[in-house]
């Protein structure tokens, strides 16, 4: 087993110091702002969904195939997170460092795909200003790729920072990260439901 560089350390090294357990602490009621945020762009959406004038209505833009492998790619880096701090927990340094890369790249690859999503979007007339949907769509849509984004980079810079091993000063860092890893997919999981699959499905039932 490869262990940290400063001895072995406790079983969960996030909550071996008091300044570890409150940033978990801080960072749950972080999540609880970011969960009130997010559930107001989701009534927002709701409310606008139809709004889309002479715009493309939403099940006649969406392909479930390209959306069915982003929302594949990034609950894989859910797991992979969770590997990652699985890693941690048995003190296992290159273990975490190669889930959490893994990590790093299937975000980039869902962000890439998403970027696809959108240029085909803006070719087939679907904007930020087209319609109200369309503001609420980017809006929710956007804001969560933002996330993502900066989740990825977070994650990098703390891959970058800490490569000489694992102490229980950096292992709170990594934890909240994968935290906020889970948040962002549990979300995205609500948006492939309600946006995707209700704007297809409620499409196919007005055909």
């Amino acid at each position: 087993m490869n262990h940290a560089d400063h001895g072995v350390l406790p079983a969960e090294p996030e909550k071996a110091t008091l300044e570890g357990r409150n940033k978990i602490l801080g960072f749950w009621l972080f999540l609880g702002g970011e969960t009130v945020l997010f559930g107001s762009l989701f009534a927002t959406y709701l409310a606008l969904r139809t709004q889309y004038v002479n715009g493309p209505a939403p099940h006649e833009i969406f392909q479930i195939e390209l959306i069915a492998l982003a929302t594949f790619i990034l609950l894989t880096s859910s797991l992979t997170s969770v590997f990652a701090i699985i890693g941690m927990h048995r003190q296992n340094f290159k273990m975490m460092l190669f889930w959490f890369w893994i990590t790093v790249i299937l975000g980039f690859a869902f962000l890439g795909l998403e970027i696809f999503e959108f240029v085909h979007y803006y070719h087939e007339g679907h904007t930020l200003s087209s319609s109200a949907y369309g503001s609420a769509f980017y809006t929710l849509v956007g804001f969560h790729g933002g996330h993502v984004l900066f989740g990825v980079l977070w994650i990098s810079l703390l891959l970058i920072k800490n490569r000489k091993g694992l102490t229980v000063v950096n292992a709170p860092k990594f934890y909240v990260a994968s935290l906020y890893w889970h948040f962002i997919d549990v979300v995205w999981v609500f948006i492939f439901t309600v946006v995707y699959l209700m704007g297809i499905l409620g499409g196919q039932g007005g055909a």
